[in-house]
């Protein structure tokens, strides 16, 4: 009974206890991502880290930094990530030292998520920024990057429209799903045959789909 009352916490307990977690992990694994977000929980424990960074979140982007080495190789000179959240992939991309990247922006129309990602990325503060801005408003042609990012494609409801805006010849990296059961998902796609014909990519490098338990993960790696 001892035991078991000492396993009980109280939930106000959470946020102090998973950072102390966290911080151990990055002792641990010497990873600065995690001990980022050990940051994220002590400095922003309002924000949803725990969904960001989750099984299934980490799983698709590891996928997309994997297939993105073997399909376009090491070195980017500026990386623009489009919808990114609380700059997670930025993360692990920065991170992995087989990598050569110079740069990475990630934008998000959430103001609320720019402190989040530049704390995650705290580590990377000289290669990295978050900015808050419409990906419709951008002006592709100045943003001086050679990959553009967007594993939120589900949330667009014209790709095509979207992808005209993009100058010719610009390298990107497309994720989408087939998970129409969520409300906020309005451009799924069902087979990535289905995907490729939205996108109509000028040349593509890569082309797979990652199954996941509830939906399967789509992937294009090419050039408009």
């Amino acid at each position: 009974m001892t035991h078991a009352s000492h396993s009980l916490r109280p939930p106000e307990d959470w946020c102090e206890n998973a950072y102390d977690l966290v911080r151990g992990l990055a002792v641990y694994s010497g990873s600065m991502l995690v001990d980022g977000i050990a940051k994220v929980i002590a400095k922003h424990p309002e924000g949803n880290i725990a969904n960001a960074f989750n099984h299934k979140q980490v799983g698709c982007k590891i996928w997309a930094r994997d297939k993105l080495l073997e399909s376009s190789g090491p070195s980017y000179r500026r990386i623009v990530v489009l919808g990114g959240w609380y700059g997670v992939l930025p993360a692990m991309l920065l991170e992995d030292r087989r990598f050569n990247i110079a740069a990475v922006d990630s934008y998000d129309i959430d103001p609320a998520v720019e402190e989040v990602a530049s704390t995650l990325n705290s580590a990377f503060s000289d290669r990295f920024r978050a900015i808050t801005a419409d990906m419709y408003a951008l002006d592709y042609q100045g943003l001086g990057a050679d990959l553009l990012i967007n594993t939120s494609c589900e949330h667009i409801a014209d790709l095509g429209g979207w992808l005209s805006l993009v100058p010719s010849g610009t390298r990107v990296l497309l994720q989408s799903n087939d998970y129409f059961s969520e409300p906020t998902h309005i451009s799924c796609v069902s087979s990535l045959d289905e995907f490729r014909a939205q996108a109509g990519l000028a040349k593509l490098d890569f082309a797979g789909a990652l199954p996941m338990k509830k939906y399967t993960r789509f992937m294009l790696i090419g050039t408009v």
